[in-house]
């Protein structure tokens, strides 16, 4: 079995090898002829030329994969030989081995500065010429795969800058061109709001307009962020805020969604004031209060906490919904993510993008949000140095 294996080998090594020209220059008739019977035992196609000129003429009419040259040769030595080869079409990318009798540096240091691939001196034996001429394409393949991935690469990221381009573009159109009409939306809701003489089931569709508009308005803005939080271009503004008129309003915003759900909202603070931007805040927590309305259960609490701790303030929103598994629990945070827990009646992750702004705006303060067991429910805790 295993010389069958073996025979299979070199019948393989064989084939690759056929049709691969090789072109051997010497002045030497014997020279020639070893190189020749060497070489064409392997299965290479073998090309002869006396001279630097035969050289030459013999490349630009057979294209061969590799050339062997002599260097001291009548008329055109070696050295001129290979500069012509480099300028012709393919040469440059064709291995060349020089062969000399001369075992010196100087040799060895003019072969490299005309451009040889390699080096062998007089006598060269057969197995060590055909072992060099293999390097030598083995060396030239690895070079064009090389060139290949490189294109490749290019390619991908030429693509991958063109999707980011594509993907700001469209951000842009979502900020500029949809802000405007739902912020008109938004305002035409309050008009109908100020009207005492409208019904009361008028009234609720107002404020649930108002609500709606109030929420996708949210949204994009949470696209932009989050887009600018990818591009590391997010930053904090931080002034001196007052927590509990901030968590006032958010409660404030919030109030109609919770009373549709029939839930109540709680706010246990222990801190008055915090360094943070009071915009991104304020929509991190209306965007986790948000989610925890939407995921509890009717009739039960909602939780909106602030504590100091080591010169860090951590804020928490908690529900009694079905929570979410630990395994799980770093994946709600990616954008556009909908997770699915066997437990639960919805999916948690808000719409797509809530708590991937959280999470970047959280980031962009220098804090951390994680999300815990409220036994029952899902606790979310964010933290931001002072």
């Amino acid at each position: 079995m295993s010389g069958r294996t073996s025979g299979k080998k070199e019948m393989t090594e064989k084939v690759e090898t056929v049709h691969k020209k090789i072109l051997v220059a010497d002045d030497n008739e014997g020279n020639r002829a070893l190189a020749r019977a060497a070489l064409e035992d392997e299965g290479y196609v073998v090309v002869l030329a006396n001279d630097g000129d035969g050289a030459v003429q013999a490349f630009e009419r057979e294209t061969p994969d590799c050339a062997v040259l002599d260097i001291r040769m009548p008329g055109m030595d070696g050295f001129r030989a290979c500069a012509r080869i480099r300028a012709l079409p393919g040469g440059a990318e064709t291995p060349i081995l020089f062969l000399t009798a001369l075992r010196d540096v100087d040799t060895f240091d003019q072969a490299l500065q005309a451009g040889g691939d390699d080096f062998l001196t007089k006598p060269v034996r057969p197995a060590e010429l055909v072992a060099r001429v293999q390097a030598a394409l083995t060396l030239r393949q690895m070079r064009v795969d090389l060139r290949d991935h490189y294109t490749l690469l290019k390619r991908q990221r030429d693509d991958l800058q063109r999707l980011q381009l594509q993907k700001e573009r469209l951000t842009a159109f979502l900020v500029h061109d949809l802000k405007n009409p739902v912020n008109s939306m938004d305002l035409h809701a309050q008009l109908l709001l100020r009207d005492k003489t409208l019904s009361p089931l008028a009234m609720e569709s107002a404020t649930q307009i108002r609500n709606e508009a109030r929420q996708l308005n949210r949204m994009i803005l949470n696209l932009l962020d989050v887009s600018k939080g990818d591009e590391g271009k997010l930053g904090a503004q931080r002034a001196d805020v007052d927590l509990r008129a901030l968590i006032d309003e958010v409660v404030s915003e919030v109030a109609a969604s919770a009373e549709v759900r029939n839930l109540r909202l709680e706010t246990s603070m222990k801190v008055d004031r915090l360094s943070a931007d009071p915009e991104l805040l304020r929509r991190v927590l209306v965007n986790l209060v948000e989610n925890a309305i939407r995921h509890a259960p009717s009739r039960t609490i909602v939780r909106v906490g602030a504590t100091l701790t080591d010169r860090t303030v951590e804020l928490s929103v908690a529900d009694s919904g079905a929570g979410i598994s630990e395994h799980l629990r770093e994946r709600v945070f990616d954008p556009f993510v909908q997770l699915d827990n066997a437990s639960e009646s919805r999916s948690r992750g808000g719409r797509g993008l809530g708590l991937a702004f959280c999470r970047v705006a959280v980031e962009a303060h220098g804090g951390s949000i994680r999300v815990e067991d409220a036994q029952p429910g899902a606790l979310f805790r964010l933290s931001i140095p002072q």
